[in-house]
């Protein structure tokens, strides 16, 4: 554990060396000689701390190997960093049981610098091995403290939707859509998985998604990703069911997870077309239940049994979801950890956009615990009738029911708004 006195000196001695490496003005007499200083007051504190070099060539040097951060890097895990640098010496030398170290675990906050949390787990430990940066990003990510305990709820008959709201519903929105992803507790997630696993995930997943135990709502084909026709790929494309494939922007790239790309990936839906799942993308499976008109207890009701009739496939093989009293499910984004739920409908407020715009329309669905999205993602301006994609903001600390019903209440507002606009 750090001494007072090895901690403040190792905390002024890492943003020393950091702010060399990101070209700070500071001025030296001599750049070799403070990095001499710095990895002399480093030694120290490995000497304080009882911390053996061991072979040459094994260990990274926390000075030297610490990343350059500057203006360009958006997420939550490089201002982290920079407002703590001690944090990569404590985690520089340190792995997961499976061997994923810290630096492939933040690789994606410097290789795509965009992006907003920047840290990946490569398997569900990876929350308690690397824990004091993770509850640090998921506190900055969702206000959500080491201490507090997640509860879930996935009980249909607990949402309230009075008759007059389901008419504006159905009036209003123009279709809606529930999501959350699943982890299979025991085998590595995809930025820290190898093939071996990988496959496993696709082979517990597709016999679970086509058993004869799935109800008959429910029941339709899965598709390998390597193994479409291209009349199945082009009709899965025209659909809008086909995930986003590994591009240099996207977190999948970026975190590690597109390796060996498409081996051992796929998609399922039912016959309806209204039940999806994507398997191993950024998460072993991201579970979607969809239709037009504003029905959220059907689409959530429908998300639910899809949900927990592949988990009871799962635990007849022996396995189950990732999931404990504090993250809730665990993902491989820690800004999907909790319900890893998002619920959101495709509202038309054509007269509301006119009188706010986009920024005060999000600024007030922010408000209420909302997110609102235009036509083309974040901040971008609405569909060709006023269509916003109005979703929860949060994931975590409060139960699925309770954040469906959070946008439904929020939403029956902004219809009311709408009208009288």
């Amino acid at each position: 554990m750090f001494s007072a006195v090895s901690k403040t000196a190792g905390r002024t001695a890492l943003m020393a060396g950091s702010a060399i490496l990101a070209g700070s003005t500071v001025s030296f007499s001599s750049t070799s000689d403070k990095v001499d200083d710095i990895l002399n007051t480093v030694k120290s504190i490995e000497a304080d701390l009882g911390i053996s070099k061991g072979p040459a060539g094994n260990q990274v040097d926390p000075i030297g190997n610490f990343p350059i951060i500057n203006s360009s890097h958006k997420s939550l895990l490089c201002k982290i960093l920079k407002e703590n640098p001690e944090l990569y010496a404590k985690y520089a030398n340190v792995k997961t049981p499976s061997g994923m170290t810290f630096d492939q675990a933040i690789q994606a906050a410097f290789d795509a610098p965009h992006l907003g949390v920047g840290i990946a787990a490569g398997e569900v430990a990876a929350y308690d091995t690397f824990k004091e940066v993770m509850d640090l990003v998921i506190d900055g990510w969702h206000g959500y403290k080491p201490e507090d305990s997640h509860t879930s709820d996935m009980d249909y008959t607990h949402i309230n939707m009075t008759p007059a709201q389901a008419k504006k519903f159905d009036q209003y929105v123009v279709s809606t859509r529930i999501r959350a992803g699943r982890s299979i507790d025991g085998l590595a997630l995809p930025p820290g998985t190898d093939r071996k696993q990988r496959r496993k995930v696709e082979s517990l997943l597709a016999n679970a998604l086509t058993s004869a135990s799935m109800p008959d709502d429910l029941k339709g084909k899965y598709y390998p990703l390597g193994g479409m026709t291209k009349d199945e790929e082009n009709a899965l494309q025209s659909a809008g069911f086909l995930f986003q494939k590994p591009g240099p922007r996207n977190v999948l790239l970026n975190c590690g997870a597109a390796r060996d790309w498409p081996d051992a990936r796929g998609i399922f839906h039912n016959n309806d077309k209204t039940f999806l799942v994507w398997v191993n993308e950024e998460d072993h499976m991201r579970c979607i239940s969809m239709q037009n008109g504003g029905n959220v207890k059907e689409v959530f009701a429908r998300w639910a049994r899809a949900i927990n009739a592949v988990e009871g496939s799962l635990k007849d093989a022996g396995y189950g979801y990732a999931y404990n009293d504090h993250l809730g499910y665990i993902t491989t984004c820690p800004s999907n950890v909790g319900t890893g739920l998002r619920g959101s409908v495709m509202l038309k407020l054509p007269k509301l956009y006119k009188k706010m715009g986009v920024h005060d329309l999000e600024e007030l669905c922010d408000s209420m615990g909302l997110q609102a999205r235009g036509a083309r993602g974040e901040h971008s301006p609405p569909g060709p009738n006023g269509e916003f994609d109005i979703s929860n903001k949060g994931r975590i600390g409060a139960s699925e029911v309770a954040l469906v019903q959070r946008m439904i209440d929020g939403v029956d507002k902004l219809i009311a708004m709408e009208e009288a606009a």
